[in-house]
């Protein structure tokens, strides 16, 4: 059950204008649930995205990649889940693209215009055939105001689908954000994380669109973990449609546009956590005063990326020693342990790298028995700060992924 995460309400999330969503049952992988999401782009769109870095990626990943670089204007997406198409070699590129063409002839476009995207079982052969079947439905179903759809049709283990929009005023007017992702297990992410299509009706040169795309996902996909594991799919898109006839046109502009994508991206990289598979806790791991952002970043991911950390959050058992072995073996050799704070939720609970001498066990087990918490670390070293947003480990999370194929 996902920790303090609603449904999105649809009569929230703001359509955008040049940007359409259709979705329908294949059967790719089960019978009766949305698994297909196409989105069609309106001409003179720009698109820029940032991709897994795990060198196993999918064959969708790397005909993306390679549709993007050849310089095509993008009019269309390809999303399937419940099979991820990695791991398959030159007959998984082959899949993919047939796809692709398929998207391509019922849009009226080049198969160049089209980008692909998969998640689900590894090292399973695309059952293109079953997509191909479904596009036409997909296509029939094309809305601007299918976005919770679209987010339900892309999910895989989510429980729930996760969907955001904002506004934000520029120079020119008002402009719309929004965003869907899915993701619940194998979340470390290295540029984002599993699927995430964030939109805007502003219109955005393409070197703009990419750094902001950048910067959102810097700011909020890599800055999550679920279990330390990158995904061979994740891909984060960012499309500006262009619909609002509302030019993001200096500095001003865009520095206000990006604020408003880092909050939808941020509040989609939270509610992936706060859906991880299994979780009861959400917790921000915070750490401050490091030399730089960089260092406090590796001591945040190494308490995060702990399997004895994550069991005892789930066990609402501050066992302390953990937290700082953790710190202690981040990598980064001239700590002082000496120096080093440790605060659950505000209550100090190690200071000067040993237990505090008003330390009370009650309090400390009272704070991680909250379905959310703060977990900060001062170094006491310099200006640097850092946050991940990390879950619990619990025993549903084993079960899930033992039975994940069968």
């Amino acid at each position: 059950m996902a920790v303090n995460l609603a449904p999105p309400d649809p009569a929230a999330l703001e359509p955008i204008a040049g940007v359409e969503l259709g979705c329908t049952m294949a059967g790719i992988r089960q019978a009766g649930r949305r698994d297909l999401m196409v989105m069609r782009l309106a001409p003179g769109s720009t698109i820029a995205g940032v991709f897994t870095q795990n060198r196993f990626c999918a064959a969708p990943v790397i005909l993306a990649q390679r549709h993007l670089a050849a310089g095509w204007e993008a009019r269309g997406l390809v999303v399937n889940t419940g099979n991820a198409n990695a791991g398959t070699g030159a007959d998984g590129i082959a899949r993919a693209r047939a796809v692709c063409e398929g998207l391509a002839c019922a849009l009226g476009c080049a198969v160049e215009q089209i980008l692909p995207f998969s998640t689900g079982v590894i090292m399973e052969p695309l059952p293109a055939e079953r997509i191909l079947a479904g596009l036409p439905s997909a296509v029939a179903n094309l809305d601007a105001g299918h976005w919770v759809q679209a987010a339900e049709a892309i999910m895989t283990t989510d429980t729930v689908p996760k969907a955001v929009s904002r506004r934000v005023a520029l120079s020119g007017g008002d402009v719309r954000v929004t965003g869907i992702a899915k993701g619940a297990g194998m979340i470390r992410p290295d540029m984002a994380t599993m699927l995430a299509f964030v939109a805007t009706d502003a219109t955005v040169a393409r070197a703009d669109l990419d750094r902001l795309v950048r910067a959102a996902a810097a700011r909020s996909f890599n800055c999550i973990t679920v279990d330390g594991d990158t995904s061979t799919n994740d891909a984060f898109m960012l499309v500006a449609s262009g619909g609002a006839g509302v030019v993001a046109r200096d500095d001003g502009d865009l520095a206000r546009l990006g604020e408003a994508i880092d909050a939808v991206a941020m509040r989609l990289a939270q509610a992936i956590v706060r859906d991880a598979e299994g979780a009861t806790k959400f917790v921000a791991v915070h750490v401050e005063s490091g030399r730089d952002e960089a260092e406090c970043r590796r001591i945040a991911y190494a308490i995060a990326h702990s399997p004895l950390v994550k069991t005892a959050f789930f066990a609402s058992d501050p066992n302390l020693g953990r937290i700082l072995a953790a710190i202690g073996y981040a990598g980064v050799a001239d700590l002082d342990p000496e120096r080093i704070d440790l605060y659950l939720d505000g209550l100090r609970v190690a200071s000067q790298g040993a237990r505090d001498p008003a330390y009370a066990e009650a309090q400390a087990v009272a704070a991680m028995r909250k379905p959310e918490f703060e977990l900060r670390v001062a170094l006491n070293r310099g200006a640097g700060v850092a946050t991940v947003w990390t879950c619990d480990l619990s025993f549903d999370y084993v079960k899930i992924n033992a039975e994940y194929r069968s």
